[in-house]
């Protein structure tokens, strides 16, 4: 009986170390043990705490996105509880595959039944991942990934732009930053390149204009469809290819983000959450494989019964 208590006080007190330090080597260095002694207790603790999860829990919001393991091609998949933010579980790849096996497996049948929205990005896999196993959800589009679409067409308007004009070196962060986190100086800069006529600014300001569309309360789909196509037209008229590659993108997927616009689902917790994963992969320096990031990922951020 001793033993055994000064057995499970030693593994509680790497779990503490652990979950201070978000380092296994750096806690196996304070606690005089070996890399794999640590990473055995943080796998046994995950598997104990998944197996105690319960299978009745209701999600009513979820999410799915993906995180790259370290440099390269190597991501896994993880389901988002939308309403906290917690992860409920990850897999290896985000290929259809891997997004289906994550869905099946994660959540019981009932509980799939249960879920009202489920919120994508535009990946494919991803969408018919969540159109075959939350068959009662409405499925939304993130719309936090389709500002960065259009962040991403202003960027490359003002790449080209600025060939031609020097008065635009330098100035990505106006296009790219929140307008009310300006510095004075920045305030200044914008102030000055607004009284140009530059293309630039005018795909900006349709930016902003999609960025205010989504924030409005909607009667239902019609409005917000009506809304989205006066947003659609006012995009074609600028006739830049960056920002038309993304218009019609968005109309492609319309439905979803109709959906997302009225629900108000979005991955904005989950987001939020991707910015601690990206904490414990950077402390961590790289995990050497998905099924060892999986593993970190549900000891952090898995809401676990660890003990």
């Amino acid at each position: 009986k001793g033993r055994r208590t000064a057995i499970l006080a030693a593994r509680k007190k790497t779990i503490e170390t652990l979950q201070a330090t978000k380092n296994q080597t750096k806690t196996a260095s304070l606690l005089r043990l070996s890399f794999s002694q640590i990473h055995g207790v943080m796998l046994r603790a995950v598997d104990r705490g998944m197996s105690r999860r319960d299978p009745e829990k209701v999600y009513r919001h979820v999410c799915i996105d993906e995180k790259s393991v370290g440099r390269g091609q190597n991501y896994v998949s993880i389901l988002y509880d939308g309403d906290t933010g917690k992860v409920i579980d990850a897999t290896e790849g985000r290929k259809n595959e891997d997004a289906n096996s994550l869905c099946e497996k994660a959540l019981t049948e009932g509980q799939r039944k249960q879920v009202e929205t489920v919120c994508t990005d535009m990946w494919e896999g991803f969408i018919q991942a969540a159109k075959k196993w939350f068959p009662n959800a409405k499925h939304c589009h993130d719309l936090y990934h389709c500002v960065t679409y259009l962040n991403d067409a202003v960027d490359k308007v003002r790449r080209w732009e600025a060939k031609k004009n020097d008065m635009l070196k330098g100035t990505k962060w106006i296009w790219l930053k929140d307008q009310s986190r300006y510095t004075d100086r920045q305030q200044a800069t914008y102030d000055k390149l607004m009284a140009c006529n530059l293309k630039v600014a005018k795909v900006w300001a349709v930016k902003e204009q999609f960025r205010s569309l989504i924030q409005q309360e909607y009667a239902g789909d019609m409005e917000a469809y009506l809304y989205f196509y006066m947003w659609f037209d006012d995009a074609l008229a600028l006739k830049s290819s960056a920002m038309e590659a993304v218009a019609f993108m968005f109309k492609r997927h319309l439905k979803g983000i109709i959906r997302a616009m009225v629900t108000k689902a979005n991955n904005g917790k989950a987001e939020r959450m991707n910015g601690s994963i990206q904490e414990i992969r950077t402390i961590g320096r790289g995990y050497a494989t998905a099924k060892r990031f999986r593993t970190a990922i549900l000891f952090f951020h898995g809401d676990l019964e660890l003990y």
